[in-house]
């Protein structure tokens, strides 16, 4: 009997979807599940007549495949990963590979590599994205792990991953042991800074211009054809045609407006706190999310709190320019945020990360797809070592094109009493990050004032102290041995 050349552990859609891609491309592939109903019905369903071997112990996966043995795991992050490795590693030789391609904290991944490796075996966390079409046609893959175990699975996943352009496979090796679901951390929470801007831009065009759903449409279709071209643009329009077949009503108007979550957003925003990063834009994603989530509490306030309902007064189609600027520069802001992120994890992890092939392995495939990625692959050829892409000539200009309409945008909305918190936070991030000086002169001098914290001077070199009850305008701030 032939054996199989990778065995996948867990059939909901996304492990269905990525055993039917892998079959599709020559690959012979042995699936178990926890449930073997799942694998039955699977086999025979829509993995009738092709070239999967349904198996219903661990066992029997393990010994249908080929050396080195490759075992994809695509089950719940924390705890379940941890068990189905425990339960592998008995039947399993020095030098098998186990991948866990869920979407575990890269803090886990950073300790199961090191754990499998001491016990001879080699192991890969990789980032899948793209949703369930991405995994049955074509995933943007992000693996990192233990780089022995790259050259095994490499021609596996760039066959099935995506491909830009030129078919260049979004799908590069990341680096040692975390990285990999660093980077797909980091995809996540870029996502969640994407939507939540996408969705701030249609909460003022509903609220402040009155636009229907086909004029939403209509907007969303064109934007998706210059700069903003890109997966979530995409889709949001196509939110907008859909209406409900009983009432007539757009469908979007009759979603109970409370997010769901699954954590990826907050690990970003977890870590960045962690690294002293600014991710301001994530966060206030984050943040959004939890606000939409008490409903009720929201809805009670809404009868007591006040504040100004108006609409705006002005030109409308001027107005929805000025709203795609603003989109525009709070997205390179908010990606600008996050590759500040990943330089940080880099060096503080020693991962060596390769910021043009991050944003290559973005530019297909997964969620946060989109034109300006191939923008964003060039800039870091230009300069590598880049410390901000608000830095590099390509944003720059964007920004400074983009300015006069972002603020109008944030004014108007602030004005109208509309919330837009990532279009805040983006241009506080890019008005701070553009001064050389700051109010934490202040909040420094107070930490010195009630905690004797200490504070460096603009005029000379050394660590200073200053006794702030002293009686008297005029007080001497002491160097600090």
């Amino acid at each position: 009997m032939k054996k199989a050349d990778i065995g996948l552990i867990g059939l909901a859609v996304m492990g269905e979807n990525l055993v039917l891609n892998m079959e599709s491309h020559g690959y012979t592939v042995a699936v178990y599940n926890r449930s073997s109903d799942k694998t039955k019905n699977f086999t025979a369903g829509r993995g009738s007549g092709k070239n999967i071997i349904g198996t219903y112990s661990l066992e029997e996966l393990v010994d249908s495949l080929a050396v080195p043995k490759r075992v994809m795991l695509m089950v719940k992050a924390g705890s379940p990963v941890d068990t189905v490795i425990d339960q592998l590693k008995p039947l399993l030789n020095k030098g098998d590979i186990v991948i866990d391609g869920g979407n575990s904290h890269f803090a886990d991944t950073m300790r199961r590599t090191e754990e499998l490796e001491k016990d001879g075996l080699l192991f890969i966390g990789t980032g899948v994205s793209g949703g369930e079409e991405g995994a049955l046609k074509g995933p943007s893959i992000m693996p990192g792990g233990s780089p022995e175990a790259w050259p095994h699975v490499k021609e596996l996943f760039q066959t099935i991953a995506a491909k830009v352009e030129d078919g260049t496979p979004c799908c590069q090796w990341v680096g040692a042991n975390g990285a990999g679901h660093f980077v797909k951390t980091v995809h996540n929470g870029i996502e969640y800074g994407d939507m939540q801007l996408i969705s701030e831009a249609y909460f003022i065009m509903k609220h402040a211009l009155g636009l229907s759903a086909e004029e939403l449409h209509d907007t969303f279709a064109r934007w998706n054809e210059g700069d903003l071209d890109s997966y979530l643009i995409e889709i949001t329009r196509d939110i907008f045609s859909k209406y409900d077949r009983d009432t007539g009503e757009p469908m979007v108007e009759l979603i109970l407006d409370t997010a769901g979550q699954k954590g990826t957003g907050k690990w970003t925003s977890q870590t960045a706190l962690d690294l002293g990063v600014a991710t301001p834009t994530i966060t206030e994603a984050v943040f959004a999310r939890c606000i939409s989530a008490i409903k009720d509490e929201r809805t009670a306030a809404e009868q007591v709190l006040s504040g100004p309902d108006e609409r705006y007064t002005g030109d409308t189609h001027t107005f929805i320019d000025a709203i795609q600027q603003a989109l525009y520069a709070s997205k390179v802001c908010s990606y600008a945020q996050g590759f500040a992120l990943l330089r940080e994890a880099s060096r503080e992890y020693g991962w060596e990360l390769d910021y043009g092939d991050i944003a290559l392995m973005w530019r297909g495939g997964c969620i946060i797809r989109a034109r300006f990625l191939e923008d964003i692959k060039e800039a870091f050829a230009a300069d590598p070592e880049v410390k901000n892409l608000l830095l590099t000539p390509y944003f720059k200009n964007i920004i400074e094109q983009s300015q006069t309409s972002w603020r109008l945008v944030v004014a108007t909305a602030a004005q109208l009493g509309l919330p837009v918190p990532a279009f805040s936070s983006a241009l506080n991030y890019y008005d701070s990050y553009r001064r050389g000086r700051l109010p934490a002169n202040l909040l420094q001098a107070q930490r010195d004032y009630f905690g004797a914290h200490t504070y460096q001077r603009v005029d000379r070199p050394g660590t200073f102290h200053t006794e702030w009850l002293t009686p008297g305008p005029h007080v001497t701030s002491n160097p600090v041995e």
